[in-house]
């Protein structure tokens, strides 16, 4: 390309900088496979110098099949715009190194040109391009609307200004009212698996009523449909919180209400929570306020069932110190897992009350509200959020989620406890909370958290509930150290620190399909047609599950490619709405709806999930399925499995994550990619 003049004649800057691009791109072109990787530096420097300048963002735009061509991104996370993930694309943005941020920037330009249909990419259609992009966009509106903070000018320099430059083009191109319309979509997703930190998504909700209120900002005539269910659940649940006007002006509202009134703002807010499972810092506020007026409209502002109002009227000096605790603006999240609590009926095990009346009145040792304080603020204090956290972990036993942390074994544990012993996680709660310290044996001899040394995770974990928050690093050291004093036997240790570490109710038989030594598959056929018998209604007489059990999976990413090991929870079998035999299961890590490649695709709503579950058709979990607990005392018929059932699954693991993990000739299964 030429170098163009601008209305005066002369070369501007950015042609300029667009020519030396040009000569980067067919240097790099021209070289051979082997020295491609010599010519990079060459082309990341035009590329930054191009995107730094008004209007470089269309001029990459226009290159992104020639920087395809010429080998950019082979080798890189970015080789296979296909299997690419959403949410991702902010964090490389974030980053430091300004090599990354100009590959993530190209690759987004590089999407934009095959969803204009500017080059036909040969792994990606233009209508997922498209997808692709306004999901971007709406994980990451800030970097569209907002300008760039000063943390981030100090920063990334004027590389923030490129990513905003970068946003508002893709906009441009890709139109706002999609972008809204996604995002809506994604919070519904995530909302519907009912997780206990809904922090990220209130800010969303948050900043986009914030950007609908801006009339410098325009969204689109027919954008974000279904947004207004959202914000108004926590800004304008009801009458006299619609204008959004304050806990002070709406305190002095709901005194200015008579018994009717105040029936209908509780009922308002009470469909909303159980709605959206959000909760608004006015319904806060008003169960506060009608704790002192009667249990009927505390029982109207739970949007209780019967077992719940039941509880509620047998327990009700509990429940009114609770909520005088641990209910607060700041906290109102912990209303939804009051309210669930209560339906549960887990009041009536014997332990329970006693167990809540010792939490309410727990001394918290200084290093626990140090944490509590530096994570949450210190208003309200460290107690009422610890007392808000075991609200809603005992009310939402499957909404606990693992954060940014490998401790997945932690939460499960966290989570089977909440929903199977809930009196031992309390107890687990007031060892971590008063001692900071927690003693759990292995084999009849004790473990205490205090004398060890790191677990898992390599750091404190911060980005937890209050509950996790406290407990999962004293779990961590102590599941680490169980499986130290299992690393001189044979096979693997999950065998012996499974049952140990998450109770007696995980099955003392034991399943894996891996050689611990080679990470080949082993006794293949054997392990899933167990599993069938142990599992499957039709052949293993029919037997429900009836406590969580523990297990293993191999995660691979949407191109069926092994991502790691991941411990999740089997909770149920049974047949959906459609007809479809389907394993339900816990998975800690905050969002299970994954694309697993090979058409394994995780459902978490509409196929017979109940909140908090994850799901998929029995043959497609057990092609991820490593690891798994069985009652080996149970008569089983495992031979009464169908060959063809277990060739399809095999076909499945032969196509995914033990495409190497086979001994050679082996592979027949994975020539059919669709069994």
């Amino acid at each position: 390309m030429k170098p163009t003049a601008d209305a005066s004649g002369q070369v501007t800057t950015l042609d300029k900088r667009v020519t030396s691009l040009d000569g980067a791109i067919q240097a790099m072109a021209e070289a051979p496979d082997f020295s491609k990787h010599a010519k990079l530096r060459r082309v990341l420097e035009a590329l930054r110098r191009v995107l730094l300048q008004q209007g470089g963002a269309a001029a990459v735009q226009a290159r992104a099949q020639a920087l395809e061509e010429a080998g950019l991104f082979r080798g890189t996370d970015w080789a296979s715009p296909e299997i690419l993930i959403p949410s991702l694309v902010g964090p490389g943005l974030r980053s430091d190194d300004v090599d990354t941020v100009v590959m993530e920037v190209t690759s987004e330009l590089r999407m934009l040109a095959v969803a204009r249909e500017e080059f036909a990419h040969p792994t990606i259609s233009a209508e997922d391009a498209r997808q692709f992009l306004t999901q971007v966009l709406a994980m990451n509106l800030e970097l569209l609307f907002t300008s760039p903070s000063e943390a981030e000018r100090i920063r990334q320099g004027r590389i923030a200004r490129l990513i905003r430059d970068l946003f508002r083009h893709l906009a441009d191109e890709i139109g706002y009212d999609s972008v809204l319309d996604n995002l809506v979509d994604e919070i519904w997703r995530i909302l519907r698996q009912r997780p206990i930190q809904v922090d990220q998504v209130q800010s969303l909700i948050t900043r986009i009523a914030i950007y609908r209120g801006d009339p410098d900002i325009d969204l689109g005539a027919s954008s974000g449909q279904g947004i207004d269910r959202l914000i108004t659940s926590l800004f304008g649940t009801t009458e006299a919180c619609r204008d959004d006007p304050g806990i002070d002006v709406f305190r002095s509202r709901l005194e200015a209400l008579d018994t009717r009134g105040l029936q209908y703002e509780a009922t308002g807010f009470a469909r909303a929570m159980h709605d959206t499972g959000l909760v608004s810092p006015y319904h806060a506020e008003l169960l506060r306020f009608v704790m002192s007026d009667s249990d009927y409209l505390v029982g109207e502002a739970l949007g209780l069932s019967d077992t719940g109002r039941n509880c509620l009227l047998r327990y009700s000096d509990l429940v009114h110190e609770l909520v005088d605790k641990a209910v607060h603006p700041q906290t109102a999240q912990c209303v939804y897992g009051l309210a669930l609590l209560l339906d549960r009926g887990i009041l009536y095990e014997p332990p329970v009350e006693p167990a809540l009346w010792r939490q309410l009145a727990l001394d918290l040792s200084p290093a626990a509200r140090e944490r509590l304080t530096l994570a949450f603020g210190d208003e309200p204090d460290s107690v009422a959020r610890l007392t808000a956290g075991v609200l809603s972990m005992l009310g939402q036993p499957l909404g606990v989620g693992q954060g940014d942390n490998p401790t997945c074994q932690s939460a499960r544990a966290l989570s089977m406890w909440a929903s199977n012993d809930p009196d031992y996680l309390l107890q687990m709660v007031v060892w971590a909370a008063r001692d900071d310290e927690v003693i759990m044996h292995f084999e009849g001899r004790p473990i205490s958290s205090k004398d060890l040394a790191s677990g898992v995770a390599t750091s404190l974990p911060t980005d937890l509930d209050p509950v996790s928050l406290l407990v999962v690093p004293h779990l961590d050291r102590i599941y680490a150290e169980m499986g130290r004093r299992c690393a001189d036997r044979p096979g693997d240790p999950h065998r012996w620190v499974n049952p140990e570490f998450h109770g007696w109710w995980a099955a003392r038989g034991f399943r894996i399909n891996v050689d611990v030594a080679t990470g080949n598959l082993i006794d293949l056929e054997t392990f899933l047609r167990e599993f069938h018998a142990s599992y499957h209604p039709a052949y293993n007489g029919d037997r429900p599950l009836i406590h969580p059990q523990p297990a293993g999976v191999a995660v691979t990413d949407s191109a069926a490619r092994y991502v790691g090991w991941h411990a999740i929870t089997i909770l149920r079998v049974a047949r959906d709405p459609q007809d479809v035999m389907r394993v339900y299961f816990f998975n800690p890590n905050n969002d299970s709806g994954q694309d697993w490649g090979d058409g394994v695709v995780v459902s978490t709503a509409g196929s017979g999930e109940r909140f908090g579950e994850a799901s998929l058709p029995f043959d497609q979990f057990a092609s991820r399925l490593y690891i798994f607990h069985l009652d080996p005392l149970e008569r089983m018929e495992p031979e009464r499995v169908p060959a063809e059932d277990i060739a399809r699954i095999t076909g499945y693991i032969e196509r995914s994550w033990g495409a190497e993990r086979l001994p050679a000739g082996s592979l027949q299964a994975a020539q059919d990619p669709h069994p």
